[in-house]
């Protein structure tokens, strides 16, 4: 017999629903055996842009760098930044 599934609540922002899921399964309200597997090939994660300030001969030094590897330098940046955090 399938369970009856409770209706899933409109909710006013982002914060909202991500605090309704976290506390609620999500089996009460979807039926997850007939769910399909998704792809989103063109979708980006979200980023912020942020301000920092940097020695210029270190600023020349990264886009030197990046210059070599053929790479925008904010990118090698991210990229040096993600592989520290991910070594810590």
């Amino acid at each position: 017999m399938r369970k009856k599934l409770k209706p899933i609540p409109a909710f006013p922002n982002e914060a909202a629903e991500r605090r309704f899921w976290e506390t609620r399964d999500s089996t009460d309200y979807v039926d997850w055996t007939s769910a399909k597997r998704a792809r989103f090939p063109n979708l980006k994660p979200s980023t912020i842009p942020i301000s920092l300030r940097l020695p210029v001969s270190l600023l020349e030094r990264i886009k030197i760098a990046a210059n070599k590897r053929d790479v925008p330098y904010q990118s090698l940046i991210k990229t040096w930044l993600a592989e520290k955090v991910e070594r810590s």
